[in-house]
């Protein structure tokens, strides 16, 4: 499951349009193609996470709505015919004791003909404040996979998260709790099991303009353990923009026959948020 836009591809895909267009005008146009596969390239690079200074639990969360939505469509033919297609949304609303989450994010690609990528994401978070530090959250998380080791893979838990650390510089908050397991493998074979799932978030702030994250999250169980790492760095242009770059590390220990442990994808985004 990827959670990131290739931007190594959608360059290579819209240096290909630019370059059919000036083989066809003349050299006053081509200044016009250049900035239409810069366009382009920008157009490409979707939000990846959507992150800012993070709150865990519901500390320092603002009452009432928040979120973002976004979509990406790209398509191409001639020599090459592809088709791309990325939707992501994250919507929280908070009451001033309750927080509720749910994210969203899908992308298909198609080239020549053939499906390459088909994959769906969601989630639901439910956060209640215990204390200063320490807090509730029960999850709900739903994963569609066509070329991944599992096609489904769907958990719900519940547990208690706690702050190490909460200053204005760093913060720091850990999460763990029981579960259940409902799984289908590529190869037809189900899964039905408890399961424990616990998470680290980190946050360091450098400058009001640069900060970095890292968020781990592993998810047990009898059949397979899957672990993520997500290690990135916004910097900030305005209130609301930012630029991001982050590494997304997968691993699933028992991985079926002819897939690989690890998954490593490298992100660079433009990040919108608003409230």
């Amino acid at each position: 499951m990827t959670r990131f836009p290739n931007v190594f591809v959608a360059a290579a895909t819209a240096a290909l349009i630019a370059g059919a267009a000036s083989a066809q005008t003349s050299a006053f146009d081509r200044q016009d193609s250049v900035t239409d596969a810069v366009t382009a390239i920008e157009d490409d690079i979707e939000e990846d996470f959507d992150r800012e200074a993070r709150v865990f639990g519901n500390q320092g969360r603002e009452i009432g709505m928040t979120g973002s939505v976004s979509l990406r469509a790209t398509a191409t033919n001639g020599n090459t015919e592809t088709a791309d297609v990325g939707v992501g949304a994250r919507i929280g609303y908070f009451d001033g004791i309750n927080g509720n989450d749910i994210t969203l994010a899908y992308t298909f690609s198609e080239a020549a003909g053939d499906v390459t990528k088909n994959s769906l994401l969601a989630g639901y978070d439910y956060t209640r404040e215990i204390s200063s530090n320490a807090y509730i959250f029960g999850k709900a998380l739903y994963a569609y996979d066509e070329f991944g080791t599992y096609e489904r893979d769907a958990f719900v838990g519940a547990g208690l998260g706690y702050r190490i650390l909460n200053t204005e510089v760093q913060q720091w908050s850990v999460q763990a709790g029981p579960g259940y397991r409902m799984a289908t493998a590529a190869n037809g074979d189900t899964v039905e099991e408890v399961a424990v799932s616990a998470s680290s978030d980190y946050y360091y702030k450098f400058t009001d303009t640069l900060f970095l994250t890292n968020d781990s999250d592993v998810l047990w169980s009898e059949t397979d353990t899957y672990v993520t790492n997500e290690l990135g760095v916004n910097v900030a242009m305005t209130d609301q923009l930012a630029l991001r770059t982050s590494l997304l590390t997968e691993y699933r220990t028992d991985p079926l026959p002819g897939f690989k442990n690890t998954d490593n994808t490298l992100g660079v985004s433009v990040v919108y948020t608003f409230n």
